[in-house]
């Protein structure tokens, strides 16, 4: 599999792409008028606890409190138990935990969407290329996705005398697979120190001050994402370029030929058709190869996607034709959930299946499809409506909330009332205004759309509701008014 990494970089956008066998699998919007908050730590206070809730709300200096639960907070170790909380494991009210005014260190493991604020938590975490560091854990995980129990022992060896008699923990991230000693070690020197300036930082920070950033979106791709499959790393901004190449000297040198400076006349997203692809994510309606489509339907509760036979007629039978569709839409949902990077609760409802075989082999091509995607996905058995619910771990908003806004005709509903019913409810607020009013005549101002029903297929019914008034009424359109806006004007 061939795979590549398109940075586009513009004074106030950076866009991160990542193309696998020449189509776009992901995409990811970075703008300098709202930075991502995930990783960063902040010094806060807590604001208001909220017994009810087991949480409190903490002031990092964001324009919303953030969210902390009582079950992301670390909890005091208790003198002859075990762990970090001790006794039977659960969690204690908040009020213990926090007070009103109380200052915190705060790691964001969410960022604000939609009307929520920023989700927070107390276990602080510091990823590099290959670990993740582990501040108040004292222990050393293996990544779930490292499978190969002689590759598991062997990272552990490894890294046991590296750590010695260090009181901090460490998470091996899957990266890590088959890297050297030397790999590992610069990673642990390096965590080691990037958490001491933190805590200097944090010793003569304020409240609502960030101590520790981030890196920035070209850079965080590139640590999380660049391995010996990436074949190139293409970046249009020289600044940028000189940036990268200085980060992946440091942590990969042996990727070093893969970065290069693209400075074609087209523009880079043009490439593999990136652009394209990403205007296709902001539609509900999925073609699929066969004739078939998915709708993607984005809820605030959660992401629904429809899958329909379309045109496709199959070669066999019935059965036949909805297994092919089905496998299909299978693999493009798994793409279109990265490339649209939807997370939460999403339902997918396949064509209903009869065969008990054909539902594990759809299930496993999703699956597959999914095996790719960095983020946390959980897939449950497929429901006797053919319904597969999964979860897909959420962290920044999708694609479709970062570029665009509700549509101010519809206030985000989807559909518009028709020229019909708000000529009636035009009626009906003339009615309602001359009751409450005295007036010689009326003017009514709307959309062209509404006035031109009004005059051409409405101008009986006006005629009697004038006489039914006692008054003329006359009707302006005004070209910026959507198709529900109107005005009655009493004169």
């Amino acid at each position: 599999m061939s795979e590549e990494i398109l940075i586009n970089v513009t004074p106030r956008e950076t866009r991160v792409g990542i193309v696998e066998n020449g189509m776009l699998q992901e995409v990811h919007v970075e703008r300098a008028s709202r930075r991502g908050y995930v990783g960063n730590i902040y010094k806060g206070r807590v604001q208001r606890v909220m017994p009810g809730m087991q949480a409190v709300f903490v002031d990092i200096g964001l324009d919303r409190a953030a969210f902390l639960h009582a079950s992301d907070i670390i909890r005091p170790a208790i003198p002859g138990g075990e762990g970090d909380g001790g006794g039977n494991g659960s969690v204690p009210s908040i009020s213990e935990l926090v007070h009103e005014g109380q200052e915190i260190v705060v790691q964001v493991v969410k960022d604000p969407i939609s009307t929520k604020g920023a989700r927070l938590s107390t276990h602080l975490s510091i990823p590099s290329r290959y670990l993740v560091l582990l501040p108040h854990a004292r222990t050393l995980g293996i990544s779930a996705r490292i499978e190969d129990e002689a590759e598991r022992q062997r990272l552990k060896d490894v890294l046991a005398p590296l750590l010695g008699e260090n009181p901090l923990g460490y998470i091996v991230r899957t990266n890590a697979e088959g890297q050297s000693a030397e790999s590992l070690a610069f990673d642990v020197t390096y965590l080691g120190k990037v958490w001491r300036v933190v805590q200097e930082n944090i010793a003569r920070a304020k409240v609502g001050e960030r101590v520790y950033e981030e890196l920035s979106l070209p850079l965080r791709c590139l640590r999380d994402s660049l391995n010996e499959t990436i074949e190139k790393v293409r970046v249009d901004s020289r600044e940028t370029f000189e940036k990268v190449v200085k980060f992946v000297h440091k942590f990969m040198p042996s990727l070093d030929d893969r970065v290069e400076h693209y400075d074609g006349e087209r523009p880079i997203f043009d490439l593999y058709g990136a652009e394209d692809e990403i205007q296709r994510a902001l539609r509900k309606e999925v073609p699929l190869k066969s004739g078939g489509y998915l709708i993607v339907d984005q809820t605030e509760a959660m992401t629904t996607i429809d899958v329909n036979t379309g045109g496709y007629l199959g070669t066999r039978n019935l059965e036949e034709t909805v297994y092919r569709t089905n496998l299909e839409a299978a693999q493009a949902a798994a793409r279109q959930l990265r490339l649209r990077n939807l997370g939460g609760i999403i339902i997918i409802d396949f064509i209903d299946m009869t065969d008990e075989e054909h539902k594990r082999q759809v299930l496993r091509t999703l699956e597959k499809g999914l095996s790719r995607d960095h983020a946390k996905t959980t897939v449950y058995p497929m429901s006797a409506l053919g319904l597969v619910e999964m979860t897909r771990k959420r962290t920044t908003e999708s694609l479709e909330r970062q570029l665009c806004e509700p549509c101010p005709a519809c206030s985000g509903r989807g559909t518009v009332k028709t020229a019909e019913t708000v000529t009636y409810e035009i009626f009906r607020e003339i009615t309602r205004a001359v009751r409450q009013f005295s007036a010689a005549k009326l003017l009514v101002m709307a959309s062209p759309s509404v006035v031109n029903r009004i005059l051409e297929e409405e101008s009986s019914a006006v005629a009697e509701l004038e006489e039914f008034i006692s008054k003329s009424i006359r009707f302006q359109a005004e070209e910026h008014y959507s198709q529900e806006q109107f005005d009655v004007v009493l004169l």
